[in-house]
């Protein structure tokens, strides 16, 4: 994608679809979160392993519930999350938006803007290093995951969780019998939030013609609807 390339989220503003800007911003810093005791680290591990089913490069949801009340430093988690959001210039976002427990065994390249284009995420993962990254392949990021590693980022933008040292998504590098599930926090962050719009630097209503005309959430590169080649991050035709 070049500088010329134009990225458009449409995405469900109310009753309407809106359009924006996709921000090329990831923020990120490492936090000091405790770790998740032992029962509830084999509390998740069975639940991978028996319910979950996890294929090289899926993401999953876990059951928060359960996991906070066996859980007793995930209120220091979601504090030290709250804090640094602060000093972003994001007062009480995080207490107002929708939070979830997820499992990664890895992540295939992707973009969440046809179901979350109204949402910055915010994710904070508190598994051990892995020897995996959080790679944003046209934003130029590269994250190095660890217990702590806290960032935000634009659901339109491409990103994937890769072995560090490669160049793109590979089943091989998850193959059974290796340790490199990760496990975090999701926060879903109003992206009409004055706020977090700013933080991301975000414009508004960037092609209203098309989002007149269009029914559901989508991404589209150039005038045309786009999806991510999950291997190599790329962009390429939705159609």
């Amino acid at each position: 994608m070049s500088k010329r390339d134009l990225l458009v989220s449409h995405f469900c503003s109310g009753d309407a679809i809106r359009s924006r800007s996709v921000s090329d911003i990831v923020l990120a810093k490492t936090l000091d979160v405790p770790a998740p005791p032992a029962r509830l680290l084999a509390d998740w591990e069975r639940e991978i392993s028996s319910q979950l089913l996890l294929e090289p490069g899926d993401v999953e949801a876990l059951p928060l519930a359960r996991a906070r009340a066996r859980w007793p430093d995930y209120r220091l988690c979601v504090q030290a999350v709250s804090d640094w959001t602060r000093t972003l210039g994001l007062p009480e976002v995080l207490a107002s938006s929708d939070v979830a427990l997820m499992a990664c065994r890895g992540a295939r390249y992707h973009h969440d803007g046809a179901q979350y284009g109204g949402a910055a995420f915010c994710n904070l993962f508190v598994s051990e290093e892995k020897g995996l990254d959080l790679h944003f392949p046209f934003a130029g990021h590269r994250i190095p995951l660890v217990r702590g590693t806290a960032v935000i980022f634009d659901t339109g933008q491409p990103h994937g969780v890769i072995r560090r040292g490669s160049s793109g998504f590979d089943v091989a590098d998850f193959a059974s019998g290796q340790d490199c599930t990760q496990m975090f926090l999701t926060w879903e962050l109003p992206i009409e939030d004055t706020h977090v719009a700013h933080a991301l630097q975000i414009t508004f209503d960037v092609d209203p013609s098309t989002s007149s005309q269009l029914e559901e959430e989508q991404v589209r590169l150039n005038g045309e609807r786009a999806a991510v080649c999950p291997s190599t991050g790329q962009w390429r035709s939705a159609d």
